[in-house]
């Protein structure tokens, strides 16, 4: 029987170069157009379905941030004014690492809870909590 030292060498060497990839998430860009002065996003639902959270939480996380108002028509998103794509990539860049990536181990394995009417970002990996803005 080898010894442990031989062992964890030979298991070292059978590695990949690269264990794991950080592509394993990854958030679609948003997809859409301008009609007039309205700002029209069509994948915003499945973008939130991506992040295992309510789309109406993402937009009006999006609509504060962008200082807009706006709706769900259908499947589709509207925004009462002219918002360029980068700008809601950003946003919603934001919107993941205050409610989606856990702060203690980093993962997007999350839950967003509530109780006693503060907000909390419960991380199914690691177990932690901490609470976090309510998006009203």
């Amino acid at each position: 029987m080898e010894d442990y030292e031989t062992m964890l060498k030979k298991v070292q060497e059978e590695l990949p170069e690269h264990l794991s990839s950080s592509d394993r998430f990854v958030i679609d860009k948003v997809k859409g157009h301008l009609e007039g002065n309205k700002t029209i996003i069509i994948n915003l639902k499945k973008i939130a379905k991506d992040l295992s959270r309510e789309p109406t939480h993402l937009l009006k996380y999006l609509l504060r941030e962008t200082a807009s108002s706006g709706k769900f028509v259908s499947e589709r998103a509207i925004f009462n004014s002219k918002i360029a794509a980068t700008t809601l990539n950003k946003k919603i860049k934001k919107y993941v690492s205050e409610f989606v990536f856990c702060s203690e181990c980093g993962k997007p394995e999350t839950q967003l809870t509530e109780d006693k009417g503060i907000s909390y970002l419960r991380c199914l990996a690691c177990g932690s909590k901490k609470p976090v803005k309510t998006i009203k």
